[in-house]
C-alpha cells in the first residue's frame, strides 16, 4: 500500500481575512482525498500563534459565517528546522512531529499571501501550494501589479497611488480630473474588498482615506469602471491553461467582503458566462498572460472588468483564491472539467514538481 503524503492546510491567519481563511479550509479539508493524503491542520491565530488543530474540532461555529472561529484549545506548535528540513515541534510537550511533504497555505491576506509564509516555506525546505515568494507579494500588492501590467502593454483603469505621507495632499479634484466620478478608494495591499470605498462627492472622500489607510500605508484611488465583472481561474507551472470565465452580478453596490463571504444572496455567479464567443478564448489567453508577467505559479484567479461588451480591461490578481463555498475558483475549474477533489491533486502535485525543480538549482560556486 502506497504510503499517505503528509499534507499541512496552513489556515487562519494575522489578516483582517482570517474568517474568509477558515471557510475557505474547512471546504478543502472536506474534498480533499482522505485515502491519498494525511491531513495535518495548523492552524494560525490572529496573534500569529500556530495551532496543532483537531480535524474533529478545530472550528467554532463553522456553519456560520458571521460567527466562525479558530478554536485555540490545542497544542500550540512552532516550524524548526532539522537537517536543513522543516518539521513541526510542540511547544509545551517539545514532541517533533516529524517532516511535512507538502503544505497548502490557504491564508488570504497580509501575513499568508504576500510572500512572508512563501518565504518562511521555502528556507524550510517544504513545498507548497501557490506562487512562490515574488509572485504572492506582486500578486498582493495592487500598485505594484497594476505598474507591471501596463509597462506589459496589458490593458488597466486609470489609477493614481497615494503615500500615507500625502495624504493631507491629496486633492479631490485633481483625482476627479483624472479618474472621473465616482472612483474607488482601496488599500494597495489587502484583499476581499476590505477597507474600499466608492467614493461619489467630496464629503465622502475625506472618510474613505481614511478607511483605507487603516490598512495600509500605501492606497490606490482608482476609476470606476461601468461595466461587467468577468473572472477567470488559472492553474500551472511554466504552461498554465484557464478557465472558462465566470460573471459576477453584484447585489450590492459593488462587490464587498459581505457579498462574497457572508451573504449568499449579495452576488449572483453566472458560471460559465455569457459571453459572446469570440471574446472567451481572448479572456482565457489574456488570464495566462496576466498569471505569467506577475510571475506565478500554482494557481491564481484573474478578476477583469468588461466595457460595453467589447473592451476588456484587467482588475487584479489573486494568487490565493477564495474556496469557500460560493468562491469562483473551484467552480469555475468544476464547470471546466476538473473536479473540486481533482483540482487540490493537481495543485499539490504542481507543488510538488515545482519544488523538485527548485532542488536540481545549484547552491553553491564550485572553485
Amino acid at each position: 500500500m502506497t504510503e499517505k503524503l503528509k499534507v499541512g492546510i496552513l489556515f487562519g491567519g494575522k489578516s483582517v481575512e482570517h474568517e474568509v481563511s477558515l471557510q475557505s479550509a474547512k471546504n478543502i479539508i472536506e474534498a480533499i482525498d482522505p485515502e491519498k493524503y494525511e491531513i495535518i491542520l495548523i492552524g494560525i491565530d490572529k496573534q500569529g500563534q500556530w495551532h496543532l488543530s483537531d480535524s474533529a474540532r478545530y472550528l467554532l461555529e463553522a456553519h456560520n459565517p458571521k460567527l466562525i472561529k479558530l478554536n485555540q484549545q490545542s497544542e500550540p506548535v512552532t516550524l524548526i528546522m532539522r537537517e536543513g528540513k522543516g518539521s513541526l515541534m510542540t511547544l509545551k510537550a517539545k514532541q517533533e512531529l516529524g517532516p511535512i511533504d507538502v503544505v497548502f497555505p490557504v491564508l488570504h491576506g497580509p501575513f499568508g499571501e504576500d510572500g512572508t509564509v512563501q518565504g518562511l516555506l521555502k528556507l524550510a525546505d517544504i513545498p507548497f501550494v501557490g506562487a512562490d515568494v515574488i509572485g504572492s507579494a506582486i500578486g498582493m500588492d495592487k500598485d505594484v501589479t497594476k505598474r507591471l501590467l501596463r509597462d506589459s502593454g496589458l490593458p488597466i483603469a486609470k489609477f493614481v497611488t497615494l503615500h500615507r505621507t500625502e495624504a493631507g495632499q491629496a486633492s479631490f479634484e485633481s483625482l476627479c480630473k483624472e479618474l472621473g466620478l465616482p472612483f474607488f478608494i482601496k488599500p494597495a495591499n489587502s484583499g476581499s474588498s476590505i477597507g474600499i470605498s466608492k467614493v461619489k462627492d467630496e464629503e465622502r472622500f475625506r472618510a474613505a482615506l481614511a478607511e483605507a489607510f487603516k490598512y495600509d500605508h500605501k492606497i490606490l484611488a482608482e476609476e470606476c469602471i461601468r461595466g461587467r465583472e468577468i473572472e477567470c481561474a488559472v492553474l500551472g507551472n511554466e504552461d498554465p491553461i484557464a478557465s472558462l470565465p465566470g460573471e459576477i452580478l453584484p447585489q450590492h453596490d459593488f462587490y464587498s467582503y459581505e457579498a462574497k463571504y457572508i451573504d449568499d444572496q449579495g452576488a449572483l455567479l453566472e458560471i460559465p458566462a455569457r459571453l459572446p464567443d469570440a471574446l472567451v478564448p481572448k479572456f482565457r489567453e489574456l488570464a495566462v498572460q496576466v498569471f505569467k508577467v506577475l510571475c506565478c505559479q500554482g494557481m491564481a484567479r484573474v478578476d477583469f472588468f468588461l466595457r460595453d461588451n467589447k473592451e476588456i480591461l484587467v482588475n487584479e490578481l489573486n494568487s490565493i483564491p477564495g474556496f469557500t463555498h460560493i468562491s469562483m475558483y473551484p467552480k469555475l475549474w468544476e464547470i471546466s472539467g476538473i473536479s473540486y477533489r481533482e483540482l487540490i491533486d493537481r495543485l499539490l502535485q504542481l507543488a510538488l514538481n515545482r519544488h523538485k525543480q527548485d532542488s536540481q538549482l545549484k547552491t553553491s560556486v564550485d572553485l
